[in-house]
Protein backbone atom coordinates (compact mmCIF):
# COMPACT_ATOMS: atom_id res chain seq x y z
CA UNK A 1 0.00 0.00 0.00
CA UNK A 2 2.78 2.37 0.99
CA UNK A 3 4.68 1.53 -2.20
CA UNK A 4 1.55 2.24 -4.27
CA UNK A 5 1.11 5.62 -2.62
CA UNK A 6 4.74 6.46 -3.34
CA UNK A 7 4.31 5.53 -6.99
CA UNK A 8 1.18 7.69 -7.23
CA UNK A 9 2.98 10.61 -5.60
CA UNK A 10 5.93 10.18 -7.96
CA UNK A 11 3.63 10.11 -10.93
CA UNK A 12 1.86 13.27 -9.81
CA UNK A 13 5.14 15.07 -9.25
CA UNK A 14 6.31 14.10 -12.75
CA UNK A 15 3.08 15.40 -14.23
CA UNK A 16 3.41 18.67 -12.34
CA UNK A 17 7.03 19.01 -13.44
CA UNK A 18 6.08 18.34 -17.06
CA UNK A 19 3.25 20.87 -16.80
CA UNK A 20 5.59 23.49 -15.39
CA UNK A 21 8.15 22.78 -18.10
CA UNK A 22 5.51 23.12 -20.80
CA UNK A 23 4.30 26.39 -19.28
CA UNK A 24 7.86 27.73 -19.32
CA UNK A 25 8.26 26.64 -22.93
CA UNK A 26 5.27 28.65 -24.10
CA UNK A 27 6.46 31.21 -26.68
CA UNK A 28 6.23 34.90 -25.86
CA UNK A 29 4.36 37.20 -28.21
CA UNK A 30 6.03 40.40 -29.38
CA UNK A 31 3.54 42.86 -30.84
CA UNK A 32 5.08 45.17 -33.45
CA UNK A 33 3.53 48.42 -34.73
CA UNK A 34 5.10 50.87 -37.15
CA UNK A 35 2.14 53.22 -37.02
CA UNK A 36 0.27 54.33 -40.09
CA UNK A 37 3.43 55.03 -42.09
CA UNK A 38 4.98 51.56 -42.03
CA UNK A 39 3.38 50.13 -45.16
CA UNK A 40 4.55 46.56 -44.42
CA UNK A 41 2.66 43.28 -44.46
CA UNK A 42 3.04 40.53 -41.88
CA UNK A 43 5.68 38.58 -43.83
CA UNK A 44 7.82 41.70 -44.24
CA UNK A 45 7.52 42.51 -40.54
CA UNK A 46 8.63 38.98 -39.63
CA UNK A 47 11.64 39.29 -41.93
CA UNK A 48 12.50 42.72 -40.52
CA UNK A 49 12.16 41.91 -36.81
CA UNK A 50 12.96 38.19 -36.63
CA UNK A 51 16.55 38.94 -35.63
CA UNK A 52 15.34 41.10 -32.75
CA UNK A 53 12.90 38.40 -31.64
CA UNK A 54 15.77 35.91 -31.56
CA UNK A 55 17.91 38.29 -29.48
CA UNK A 56 15.08 38.69 -26.95
CA UNK A 57 14.40 34.95 -27.01
CA UNK A 58 18.07 34.27 -26.27
CA UNK A 59 17.89 36.61 -23.28
CA UNK A 60 14.82 34.95 -21.74
CA UNK A 61 15.56 31.42 -23.02
CA UNK A 62 12.13 31.25 -24.65
CA UNK A 63 10.97 31.44 -28.25
CA UNK A 64 9.51 34.82 -29.20
CA UNK A 65 6.83 34.97 -31.89
CA UNK A 66 6.03 38.14 -33.81
CA UNK A 67 2.56 39.60 -34.32
CA UNK A 68 2.11 42.59 -36.62
CA UNK A 69 -0.40 45.04 -35.15
CA UNK A 70 -1.48 46.78 -38.33
CA UNK A 71 -4.18 48.88 -36.67
CA UNK A 72 -3.83 50.98 -33.52
CA UNK A 73 -7.02 49.38 -32.17
CA UNK A 74 -5.37 45.95 -32.40
CA UNK A 75 -2.28 47.29 -30.63
CA UNK A 76 -4.31 48.85 -27.81
CA UNK A 77 -6.45 45.75 -27.33
CA UNK A 78 -3.35 43.55 -27.31
CA UNK A 79 -1.99 45.55 -24.37
CA UNK A 80 -5.32 45.95 -22.60
CA UNK A 81 -6.03 42.20 -22.64
CA UNK A 82 -2.42 41.23 -21.98
CA UNK A 83 -2.23 39.26 -25.22
CA UNK A 84 1.14 40.83 -26.01
CA UNK A 85 3.96 39.82 -23.68
CA UNK A 86 6.13 42.47 -25.31
CA UNK A 87 5.32 45.51 -27.42
CA UNK A 88 7.60 47.58 -29.64
CA UNK A 89 5.72 50.39 -31.26
CA UNK A 90 5.69 53.80 -32.77
CA UNK A 91 4.21 56.24 -32.15
CA UNK A 92 5.63 56.24 -28.63
CA UNK A 93 2.42 57.27 -26.90
CA UNK A 94 1.05 53.71 -27.23
CA UNK A 95 3.83 52.02 -25.25
CA UNK A 96 3.61 54.95 -22.82
CA UNK A 97 -0.10 54.17 -22.32
CA UNK A 98 0.82 50.52 -21.89
CA UNK A 99 3.02 51.57 -18.98
CA UNK A 100 0.50 53.97 -17.48
CA UNK A 101 -2.74 52.05 -17.99
CA UNK A 102 -1.99 48.36 -18.52
CA UNK A 103 0.89 47.52 -16.21
CA UNK A 104 3.65 47.24 -18.81
CA UNK A 105 7.28 47.83 -17.82
CA UNK A 106 9.87 49.85 -19.70
CA UNK A 107 12.69 47.89 -21.32
CA UNK A 108 14.29 50.27 -23.82
CA UNK A 109 13.78 52.84 -26.51
CA UNK A 110 15.91 53.40 -29.60
CA UNK A 111 18.38 56.00 -30.78
CA UNK A 112 18.24 58.52 -32.24
CA UNK A 113 15.36 59.99 -30.23
CA UNK A 114 12.28 61.36 -31.94
CA UNK A 115 11.86 65.09 -32.50
CA UNK A 116 9.49 67.50 -34.17
CA UNK A 117 11.27 69.29 -36.99
CA UNK A 118 9.79 72.72 -37.71
CA UNK A 119 10.53 73.15 -41.40
CA UNK A 120 10.49 76.13 -43.78
CA UNK A 121 11.50 76.69 -47.41
CA UNK A 122 15.17 77.41 -48.09
CA UNK A 123 14.45 81.07 -48.83
CA UNK A 124 12.19 81.67 -45.82
CA UNK A 125 12.66 84.93 -43.96
CA UNK A 126 11.96 83.19 -40.63
CA UNK A 127 15.07 82.96 -38.46
CA UNK A 128 13.84 81.61 -35.10
CA UNK A 129 10.93 79.62 -33.72
CA UNK A 130 9.58 82.78 -32.07
CA UNK A 131 8.74 84.19 -35.51
CA UNK A 132 6.31 81.36 -36.30
CA UNK A 133 3.50 83.07 -34.37
CA UNK A 134 0.99 84.53 -36.83
CA UNK A 135 2.28 82.47 -39.79
CA UNK A 136 0.42 79.77 -41.71
CA UNK A 137 1.30 76.41 -40.16
CA UNK A 138 0.85 72.95 -41.69
CA UNK A 139 0.70 69.93 -39.37
CA UNK A 140 -0.25 66.24 -39.73
CA UNK A 141 -3.87 65.37 -38.97
CA UNK A 142 -5.00 66.69 -35.61
CA UNK A 143 -5.23 63.35 -33.80
CA UNK A 144 -1.80 62.17 -35.00
CA UNK A 145 0.98 61.70 -32.48
CA UNK A 146 3.38 64.01 -34.29
CA UNK A 147 0.78 66.74 -34.57
CA UNK A 148 0.35 66.64 -30.78
CA UNK A 149 4.14 66.38 -30.37
CA UNK A 150 4.75 69.49 -32.48
CA UNK A 151 1.87 71.33 -30.77
CA UNK A 152 3.41 70.57 -27.36
CA UNK A 153 6.78 71.91 -28.49
CA UNK A 154 5.21 75.05 -29.96
CA UNK A 155 3.22 75.50 -26.74
CA UNK A 156 6.44 75.40 -24.75
CA UNK A 157 7.75 78.16 -27.01
CA UNK A 158 4.67 80.29 -26.37
CA UNK A 159 2.81 79.44 -29.59
CA UNK A 160 -0.66 77.95 -29.05
CA UNK A 161 -1.72 75.93 -32.09
CA UNK A 162 -5.42 76.39 -31.35
CA UNK A 163 -4.98 80.16 -31.71
CA UNK A 164 -2.89 80.03 -34.88
CA UNK A 165 -3.73 79.65 -38.57
CA UNK A 166 -3.16 75.89 -38.81
CA UNK A 167 -3.93 73.53 -41.67
CA UNK A 168 -4.05 69.85 -40.66
CA UNK A 169 -3.17 67.44 -43.47
CA UNK A 170 -3.58 63.67 -43.70
CA UNK A 171 0.06 62.66 -44.26
CA UNK A 172 3.38 64.18 -43.25
CA UNK A 173 4.52 64.28 -46.86
CA UNK A 174 1.64 66.66 -47.51
CA UNK A 175 3.19 69.13 -45.05
CA UNK A 176 6.10 69.50 -47.44
CA UNK A 177 3.70 69.85 -50.37
CA UNK A 178 1.90 72.71 -48.63
CA UNK A 179 5.17 74.52 -47.98
CA UNK A 180 6.57 73.92 -51.47
CA UNK A 181 3.39 75.26 -53.04
CA UNK A 182 3.15 78.25 -50.69
CA UNK A 183 -0.05 77.07 -48.99
CA UNK A 184 1.82 77.29 -45.66
CA UNK A 185 4.80 79.23 -44.35
CA UNK A 186 5.99 76.63 -41.87
CA UNK A 187 5.30 72.99 -41.04
CA UNK A 188 5.90 70.34 -38.40
CA UNK A 189 7.10 66.80 -39.20
CA UNK A 190 8.76 63.90 -37.40
CA UNK A 191 12.54 63.72 -37.46
CA UNK A 192 12.27 60.03 -38.37
CA UNK A 193 9.74 60.50 -41.18
CA UNK A 194 10.71 60.34 -44.83
CA UNK A 195 10.27 64.07 -45.27
CA UNK A 196 12.09 64.81 -42.01
CA UNK A 197 15.13 62.83 -43.12
CA UNK A 198 15.40 64.37 -46.59
CA UNK A 199 14.05 67.92 -46.17
CA UNK A 200 17.43 69.66 -45.94
CA UNK A 201 18.98 67.39 -48.56
CA UNK A 202 16.32 68.50 -51.01
CA UNK A 203 16.85 72.22 -50.41
CA UNK A 204 14.59 72.98 -47.45
CA UNK A 205 15.60 74.29 -44.04
CA UNK A 206 14.93 73.08 -40.50
CA UNK A 207 14.04 76.16 -38.50
CA UNK A 208 13.81 74.41 -35.15
CA UNK A 209 14.34 70.98 -33.60
CA UNK A 210 12.18 70.12 -30.61
CA UNK A 211 13.13 68.59 -27.30
CA UNK A 212 13.97 64.90 -27.94
CA UNK A 213 11.56 62.23 -26.77
CA UNK A 214 11.90 58.42 -26.62
CA UNK A 215 11.47 56.76 -30.01
CA UNK A 216 10.18 53.27 -30.85
CA UNK A 217 10.01 51.99 -27.23
CA UNK A 218 9.99 48.35 -26.18
CA UNK A 219 7.85 47.47 -23.15
CA UNK A 220 6.94 44.24 -21.39
CA UNK A 221 3.83 42.90 -19.67
CA UNK A 222 4.04 42.57 -15.90
CA UNK A 223 4.26 38.77 -16.23
CA UNK A 224 7.81 39.26 -17.53
CA UNK A 225 10.05 39.02 -14.47
CA UNK A 226 12.51 41.76 -13.45
CA UNK A 227 15.48 39.47 -14.05
CA UNK A 228 14.17 38.78 -17.56
CA UNK A 229 13.82 42.50 -18.24
CA UNK A 230 17.41 43.02 -17.19
CA UNK A 231 18.61 40.15 -19.36
CA UNK A 232 16.82 41.60 -22.39
CA UNK A 233 18.33 45.03 -21.74
CA UNK A 234 21.82 43.54 -21.54
CA UNK A 235 21.41 41.75 -24.88
CA UNK A 236 20.03 44.87 -26.57
CA UNK A 237 22.91 47.03 -25.35
CA UNK A 238 25.41 44.54 -26.79
CA UNK A 239 24.00 44.67 -30.33
CA UNK A 240 26.36 47.38 -31.70
CA UNK A 241 29.37 45.29 -30.62
CA UNK A 242 28.93 42.49 -33.18
CA UNK A 243 28.31 42.30 -36.91
CA UNK A 244 25.20 40.19 -36.34
CA UNK A 245 23.92 42.74 -33.83
CA UNK A 246 24.62 45.62 -36.19
CA UNK A 247 22.61 43.81 -38.85
CA UNK A 248 19.64 43.49 -36.45
CA UNK A 249 19.79 47.25 -35.79
CA UNK A 250 20.15 48.09 -39.48
CA UNK A 251 17.13 46.00 -40.41
CA UNK A 252 15.01 47.83 -37.83
CA UNK A 253 16.41 51.18 -38.94
CA UNK A 254 17.87 52.41 -35.63
CA UNK A 255 21.38 53.13 -34.37
CA UNK A 256 21.16 51.41 -30.99
CA UNK A 257 18.96 50.75 -27.97
CA UNK A 258 18.82 53.01 -24.91
CA UNK A 259 17.80 51.71 -21.48
CA UNK A 260 17.88 55.04 -19.61
CA UNK A 261 14.66 56.71 -20.77
CA UNK A 262 12.07 55.25 -18.40
CA UNK A 263 11.47 58.58 -16.64
CA UNK A 264 10.98 60.38 -19.95
CA UNK A 265 8.58 57.66 -21.08
CA UNK A 266 6.52 58.07 -17.93
CA UNK A 267 6.40 61.85 -18.46
CA UNK A 268 5.60 61.70 -22.18
CA UNK A 269 1.80 61.57 -22.02
CA UNK A 270 1.66 64.39 -19.50
CA UNK A 271 3.90 66.54 -21.72
CA UNK A 272 1.73 65.86 -24.77
CA UNK A 273 -1.47 66.85 -22.94
CA UNK A 274 -0.38 69.87 -20.91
Amino acid sequence: MRRSLMLVALGLSQLLYAGAANAEAQPLILGISEGTSGGLDHAQVVAKYQGLAEVIGKAVKTKVNLVFAREFKQLEEGMQTGRFDLVMARPSDYPARGMRDYGYSYIASTKPDGQCFVIVPKGSELKTINEVKGKRIALPEQIAYMSRFCAAELRDKGILVEKENVQFVREQAAVGFYIDNKFADVGGVASYSGIGKKWEKEGGRILHKSVPQPYFPLVAHKRIKPEQLKAIQQELLLLPESEAGKDVLKRIGVDKFDTTSEARMRDLLKWLSL
